[in-house]
């Protein structure tokens, strides 16, 4: 068993796919589970489901960021596993992408996380763990997906100098990258019979990840057996990058 019984674990985007499957393995191994979303419904109905708790909170809104903060100060005083997980996605050719996309993307997936962590970071405990959710997207170079892309690529280059701004606490802050997921992510992009063949040529194991994977990962990132890993980006994608 990982060693996170009794940690404080904050985990945003909580509600659906990974990080709700990270939520309930760092519950099951003993984690106080926090997960945060945008949408009230969702977030009690994951909440409730998990037997953790929910805080309501759009990543991209840095009021909502500072209140979530507050509040977590005031219920648990200090945090000791991080999860920045709430992300979106959009697909585009760079000729077609608007201004909106590029907004709506960067405002979650890059400055969403990135004053998520800036803000959170005087109630981190010393010894804390940090995991960005990022994507093999900042790897393989996706067509349609250069926004998105870049977003998680810049979230990889503030993971791994924020590992070494708080090395002086022992804070360790990494990035899981997973390829293509079995998530509801998926269903939004419209993965139909051709593309998913095209997925699975792509990727040599030939399947799809399953979220319990990556969350397998996350937990082991968040435990004690993790103590000499900081700074580094973990691959979870069939092979799908080499």
């Amino acid at each position: 068993m990982e060693q996170v019984t009794d940690k404080v674990a904050v985990i945003t985007g909580g509600n659906s796919g990974i990080g709700y499957a990270a939520a309930k393995v760092l519950s099951q191994h003993g984690a106080q589970v926090i997960i945060t979303g945008r949408r009230k419904a969702a977030i009690e109905k994951a909440a409730s489901e998990l037997n953790v708790t929910g805080l309501l909170a759009d990543q991209a809104n840095l009021s909502d960021i500072d209140n979530l903060v507050a509040e977590i100060k005031k219920r648990y005083g200090k945090v000791d596993i991080l999860l920045i997980n709430a992300g979106i996605t959009r697909f585009a050719l760079i000729e077609s992408t608007t201004e909106q996309v590029f907004d709506e993307v960067m405002d979650v997936n890059f400055k969403g996380a990135y004053f998520m962590l800036s803000k959170l970071i005087p109630v981190l405990n010393d010894h804390a763990s940090v995991v960005f959710l990022s994507s093999t997207s900042a790897t393989i170079s996706p067509q349609s997906a250069s926004v998105y892309a870049a977003s998680k690529a810049a979230i990889n280059a503030v993971m791994k100098i924020a590992s070494l701004e708080l090395a002086p606490r022992k804070i360790r802050v990494n990035a899981v990258s997973p390829g293509p997921v079995a998530t509801e992510m998926m269903e939004k992009i419209g993965l139909n019979p051709e593309l998913e063949q095209q997925l699975m040529d792509s990727i040599p194991l030939s399947r799809l990840g399953e979220v319990s994977e990556v969350a397998e990962l996350i937990l082991f990132l968040s435990g004690n057996k993790a103590g000499f890993i900081t700074g580094s980006n973990f691959l979870i994608d069939g092979g799908q990058s080499v």
